[in-house]
């Protein structure tokens, strides 16, 4: 455990705020899913639906939600929108859970 001594209490909470926001995002199935398919590779709403059957507007919904959270970001490509993880320590917090729940 690190030692926290020089750690304010007000930069603690404010972290603690910001941690627990990501883990509520990620507590729901179908968006831990998106995002763990994001984390492999950049992916169109299209391409999401058929490999992981979410149909809409769940999955639009669901998408939303990511982006507005700051987790998913997207970009256009003439006409499909492709979706990728947006903040590096939500990747690394997917690497830990594939380990600790996924890896072989």
């Amino acid at each position: 455990m690190p030692d926290t001594t020089d750690i304010s209490l007000d930069r603690m909470r404010a972290s603690a705020g910001e941690a627990a926001a990501i883990l509520r995002s990620l507590g729901n199935p179908d968006r831990l899913m998106l995002l763990c398919q994001l984390s492999q590779e950049e992916l169109c709403v299209g391409d999401l639906e058929e490999r992981l059957d979410i149909r809409q507007p769940s999955l639009s919904q669901q998408l939303g939600v990511l982006r507005r959270e700051g987790l998913a970001t997207t970009r256009r490509e003439g006409k499909h929108v492709y979706y990728r993880v947006a903040d590096p320590r939500v990747l690394e917090l997917l690497q830990t859970l594939y380990q600790l729940y996924c890896a072989e």
